[in-house]
């Protein structure tokens, strides 16, 4: 295992605002910071992330956390790749022994073993064979040397069993070997996948190969042109762009996305200048790949081949782009051409301008293709109205939507009204599934239905305590202007006589009393280890606040508005006493219960004077909370 004095070294030396920031685009929001969560799809942001307690949470999925856990959540990443992550990353050395001896998931194994292939990939770029072969396939396809560095460019033998002997030397088993995607097995033989081809390392969002994508040297009929790895628990296809690791600073910095399709258009493009791209790897874009891009940019410009295949591939990807809330142009280049060649007759600055003379947004693109025959052909150009019509009902945004209907109202002198009344019925056709059945209770559902919410009221109250435990366990505070008291002495103190229900609170508040008696003063981060991995949730969501006083009340408009931590004694009394009156009530009905049963004389005497002293403490404690409360 990794000493627990290099993880916290690493805890102490990390922001977490800056391992966000490496994934995802954060925004200013008062003390903390928000962004759209990278985890679903969202029009407002959910995600915050608190600089000041080193945590996320995302409010839209639930998911929170420290840097650790957003590593692992964001980008697939085993606790032990995180943790060397956030090393390298803050310049903690991290014995490699240490890694391979604490391996613990097959994620682990798997990105050991890709990444000792790679190495051995580039390393045959040395050999006699790799400087004849490949050496001079780079050099025929105008891609440098420093190209080849920065993707890891490498080289496969063209031998059966290269690889395979190698990571035989490295004493992997042949099982990894098999489920990493490297090695075939037919008839009790085992050979490479890969032989006599170009290797493009695939990387996941932090530089780790997880992948390859190989090329063909010299053209075979009877070979594929491109063979890639099969699908891991760390590759997922649909869930990768090529190049984004490189790209991604330089996607936020230009907030833009130039998308294209294959390996050497990502790397033609880098070797000019253009950095802010990425390719889709040759298949149909995806919703994970676009949201992707969404988490550096919402611009999206597509750049596919200029045949007729690269067109019905934009096509394809059009629609999912703009349901997902993202700006999409698209570019078309000359027949027979495409990013890769054209870049490299134009250089950066030639082929920068073509872009941009050339992009077009959805409308105008779809519109081109309605050429002299379409327009004389009313049934062929209904359908593309349709199409197009089609197309804007996937814009979230009804403002955009409605733009986009004039300027298509414009173009193909169509009246606007018409093409609102037809996008309409799109939006009414997809709404339907929205319409929810209408319930009734039966009468007997009835007192179920109030016992649960006095429930839902004291796991409120619950909640809301534990929230200030977690949240203020470490500060200090005046009792009566005397003395100074830490928080945690009063709260356990107020709450000796409250009985807490939830179990993972009760553990919480006798981890906080166990280490109060050993002289400890705990905060959050004391709880995000893995040894309290039952209780992260709860801990995450407990000191997460989603919303935040604006700071232009008091830096714009001078105006103090207290909050619970300006009077912490007063506003936990006021919590605990909530919580208190909320337990006096349930045991009030629980008492009724019993009394409108069927019981002796006695025992109604005896159930009427418990029911006497409940009402009075009720009555105490809402006049001390200022309520009013019937007898």
């Amino acid at each position: 295992m990794i000493d627990n004095s290099i993880i916290q070294e690493i805890k102490e030396r990390l922001d977490i605002v800056e391992v966000v920031s490496d994934f995802i685009s954060l925004k200013k929001s008062g003390s903390n910071y928000k962004a759209l969560s990278p985890f679903t799809s969202e029009k407002t942001p959910s995600f915050f992330v608190s600089p000041s307690k080193q945590i996320f949470k995302c409010f839209s999925t639930g998911k929170g956390g420290d840097a650790i856990e957003f590593l692992r959540e964001v980008d697939s990443m085993t606790y032990i790749e995180a943790i060397k992550y956030l090393g390298e990353k803050y310049g903690v050395e991290i014995n490699e022994y240490e890694i391979d001896n604490s391996v613990s998931s097959e994620k682990d194994s798997l990105l050991i073993i890709l990444n000792k292939s790679k190495d051995f990939f580039i390393d045959n770029l040395k050999t006699k064979e790799g400087k004849n072969v490949a050496l001079t396939y780079f050099e025929h396809r105008v891609i440098s040397k420093e190209m080849i560095k920065k993707f890891e460019l490498g080289y496969s033998l063209d031998k059966w069993n290269s690889l395979y002997d190698n990571l035989k030397k490295l004493k992997y088993s042949e099982k990894l070997m098999i489920s990493a995607g490297l090695i075939l097995e037919k008839n009790n033989k085992k050979y490479d996948r890969f032989r006599n081809r170009i290797i493009f390392p695939i990387h996941n969002i932090s530089g780790k190969v997880i992948a390859f994508g190989a090329r063909q040297i010299k053209d075979d009929k009877d070979q594929p042109k491109y063979i890639n790895s099969p699908e891991t628990t760390l590759y997922i296809k649909s869930n990768i762009l090529y190049g984004i690791y490189q790209s991604k600073n330089s996607i936020r910095k230009e907030d833009k996305c130039y998308l294209v399709e294959g390996y050497t258009d990502v790397i033609s493009l880098f070797q000019i200048g253009i950095e802010n791209v990425a390719s889709s790897s040759g298949t149909s874009l995806t919703t994970n790949q676009i949201k992707l891009i969404g988490r550096y940019t919402k611009n999206v410009t597509i750049l596919y081949d200029g045949d007729q295949a690269g067109i019905n591939a934009s096509l394809r990807g059009l629609d999912l782009i703009l349901e997902n809330n993202l700006n999409v142009r698209i570019v078309t280049f000359p027949e027979n051409e495409d990013p890769d060649s054209f870049s490299k007759k134009l250089g950066k600055n030639k082929f920068l301008k073509f872009l941009g003379e050339n992009e077009t947004d959805l409308i105008k693109y779809k519109t081109n293709q309605l050429n002299e025959n379409y327009r004389n052909d009313p049934i062929k150009k209904s359908e593309l109205v349709i199409d197009i019509i089609t197309s804007i009902s996937k814009i979230p945004n009804s403002i955009k939507r409605s733009i986009y209907i004039k300027d298509c109202s414009d173009l193909l002198k169509i009246d606007e009204n018409t093409l609102i009344t037809e996008m309409n019925k799109l939006l009414l056709g997809s709404s339907k599934t929205l319409n929810r059945p209408k319930f009734k209770f039966k009468e007997n559902e009835k007192n179920n239905l109030e016992v649960k919410e006095v429930d839902s009221a004291i796991n409120f109250c619950e909640k809301e305590c534990l929230r200030m435990l977690v949240n203020y366990g470490t500060k200090d505070f005046e009792i009566f202007g005397l003395d100074r008291k830490s928080f945690i002495e009063y709260f356990l103190n107020e709450i000796e006589d409250v009985a807490f229900e939830n179990k993972n609170y009760i553990e919480i508040i006798n981890i906080f009393k166990m280490e109060l008696e050993k002289g400890n003063v705990i905060d959050i981060n004391y709880f995000l280890t893995q040894e309290h991995e039952n209780l992260k949730n709860d801990i995450i969501d407990l000191s997460a606040n989603k919303y935040e006083l604006s700071d232009k009340w008091k830096n714009k408009f001078n105006i103090h508005v207290n909050d619970e931590f300006d009077d912490l004694k007063k506003s936990t009394y006021a919590n605990i006493l909530r919580f208190k009156f909320r337990l006096i009530k349930k045991m009030i009905n629980e008492n009724l219960q019993i009394l409108n049963s069927n019981i002796d004389y006695k025992k109604q005497q005896e159930t009427i004077k418990i029911h006497n002293k409940l009402k009075s403490v009720e009555i105490d404690i809402a006049k001390q909370l200022g309520n009013v409360t019937s007898i």
